[in-house]
């Protein structure tokens, strides 16, 4: 985790897993549109539509999600950093190209990061929030549910993928 950032649990959320896979295991399927559809959005609720990443400063992160009623959700942003196998920071603030963007959700900066455990891997993702009253929306709104259906979901997918 960058010396830089400060969590703060009122504002922000971390969820922290051990996966029984090697970091470039975890690493192809948090950035391959091909894994991405495995896992990112929680099965019982939906499916992801499209996905697309562009893994460089500026670069596109888009995963399109579809509900089981038909509804088709666009999540659109841009890659901060990407550091192959270690870490992967992006942001709904910006749109690719350091865009501002527009937005009629929840802004997040997500933060995910692997770190080498024995034959594992220490999985984290952080999600820093604006303020207090975004970090509430996102609990009562289902997100962090989903949040942590598809980390189970991911963990599933990276160890069927050994």
């Amino acid at each position: 985790m960058n010396s830089q950032l400060t969590l703060d649990p009122n504002l922000d959320f971390t969820i922290e897993r051990f996966i029984d896979a090697p970091a470039r295991l975890v690493w192809e399927a948090l950035t391959k549109p091909e894994h991405l559809k495995e896992w990112y959005m929680p099965k019982v609720w939906g499916r992801v539509a499209r996905a697309e990443m562009d893994l460089r400063p500026g670069g596109v992160f888009s995963i399109d999600i579809a509900t089981n009623d038909g509804k088709e959700f666009p999540n659109l942003g841009c890659v901060l950093e990407a550091v192959p196998q270690e870490r992967l920071v992006w942001t709904s603030m910006l749109f690719p190209g350091y865009r501002p963007a527009v937005f009629d959700d929840v802004p997040i900066t997500a933060i995910f990061t692997l770190e080498t455990e024995g034959s594992g891997t220490r999985y984290r993702f952080t999600a820093l929030h604006r303020n207090e009253a975004d970090r509430k929306a996102n609990k009562e709104s289902g997100w962090q549910e989903g949040t942590e259906i598809a980390m189970a979901q991911l963990i599933a997918h990276v160890e069927s993928m050994r």
